[in-house]
């Protein structure tokens, strides 16, 4: 059975969103503060109006503890949730699924990270004892991301030079996208032959293929959308929500080919259905992507249907996914540009979805597509690697459905 969806059901109607960057003045909690009294002050309510709390995080924290402590919650359910990278959007999802339900008039969803202290990037944290090997064995994520390169050129017959020059326009994108965002860990663009000859780190990645290891915090306020005039004259209604687990079986199948990621067309699917999007390229307005490394987003564009299977790289090329093309992608900068805490980047992709579809963004980062009409938003968050995932795919919209 495919699942129903909650389209229209529930809407968005507060956010925040603390810069991302190296913040070694700050503890987990001023971060969590500072996004959650900028969620609340954007809904013109305060935390104690909220009545339960989903928090995601993967290694800065152990409980709900974590969150209540620095609000000072009067007993509220304050639930922690994990599912790697994607934890942010995990708590979204479980967020806008309570009040839907009924259990829940507003709900908060929270991510944090606090990975500069940590001295670590990437999963923090190992599987305990007997959970069985993840699959990826002592490779790094840069070593495991870097086989998407190769393997996508030998099956589409793209020489290795034009891969290459592929690469270095999608970080080249998104750090100038960043460098207009106020909030982005890295705010300079930097020259593609820069990127291009930066120092090999696996592969064909060189420094510039890599996303940083950030600091964080962002945060959503969810109620019923036949409630969202209450809180603000511009709620976001969400369309479709979608997360999937996938058998973990690339590594250990012949047939995995390292050019796509199932679990993340998968999921894609389930939200479109839901959503009732068709033609995702024609339909959306834009969208926030999990751009780990550069090779990601370029697969990830044949995975969520915005491009064919085989001309992704021909598109990026053309400037289909730039701020002013057919598709913006990763308008804010990227995990590539905005940075990486890892609890934080899926609702730190919905706070850019919430910017540009309310007509906040700042006016050299508004997206030409919102002008021309269109109203649906994107975001898309995995957690793992290649042939070895999760992936969670939302739509959400600037009006109700007809």
């Amino acid at each position: 059975m495919g699942s129903r969806g909650i389209r229209d059901r529930v809407a968005i109607v507060g956010m925040g969103c603390t810069p991302f960057g190296e913040h070694w003045a700050l503890s987990p909690e001023d971060m969590l503060v500072d996004a959650v009294t900028q969620a609340v002050g954007s809904a013109g309510m305060s935390a104690a109006d909220v009545d339960a709390f989903w928090l995601g995080t993967l290694g800065t924290g152990n409980s709900g503890l974590v969150l209540s402590r620095p609000l000072k919650l009067d007993y509220k359910p304050v639930t922690r949730v994990e599912n790697m990278c994607a934890s942010g959007s995990e708590a979204l999802r479980n967020a806008c699924y309570a009040v839907a339900s009924g259990a829940y008039e507003v709900a908060m969803a929270v991510g944090v990270e606090k990975l500069k202290d940590s001295g670590f990037s990437g999963l923090t944290t190992s599987p305990p004892p007997g959970a069985g090997d993840d699959g990826r064995g002592e490779a790094t994520a840069p070593a495991n991301f870097s086989l998407l390169a190769p393997a996508y050129a030998d099956k589409y017959g793209v020489d290795l030079d034009t891969m290459k020059d592929v690469l270095s326009r999608i970080a080249w994108k998104n750090h100038a996208n960043g460098a207009r965002n106020p909030r982005a860990q890295f705010r300079k663009e930097v020259p593609i032959e820069k990127i291009k000859g930066a120092p090999s780190v696996a592969g064909m990645l060189g420094v510039f293929d890599c996303s940083g290891v950030s600091d964080g915090s962002a945060a959503a306020i969810v109620v019923p959308a036949e409630d969202a005039h209450r809180y603000t004259d511009r709620p976001i209604y969400v369309k479709g929500l979608s997360f999937v687990a996938g058998p973990a079986e690339g590594l250990s199948s012949t047939d995995y080919d390292f050019t796509t990621f199932p679990e993340v067309a998968a999921s894609a699917a389930d939200a479109y259905a839901q959503a009732g999007v068709t033609d995702p390229r024609e339909q959306l307005a834009m969208a926030e992507v999990h751009d780990c490394f550069t090779p990601t987003e370029l697969v990830l564009m044949e995975d969520l249907a915005f491009s064919q299977r085989g001309t992704a790289w021909k598109d990026v090329q053309s400037g289909v996914f730039d701020l002013d093309g057919e598709l913006p992608v990763n308008p804010d900068g990227g995990l590539k540009a905005f940075g990486h805490p890892i609890g934080a980047s899926g609702l730190r992709m919905m706070f850019e979805a919430w910017l540009q579809l309310r007509g906040e963004a700042p006016e050299d980062r508004t997206i030409a597509s919102i002008a021309q009409g269109k109203k649906l938003a994107l975001t898309h968050n995995l957690g793992g690697g290649p042939g070895d995932c999760v992936s969670f795919v939302s739509v959400v919209g600037s009006e109700p459905s007809a």
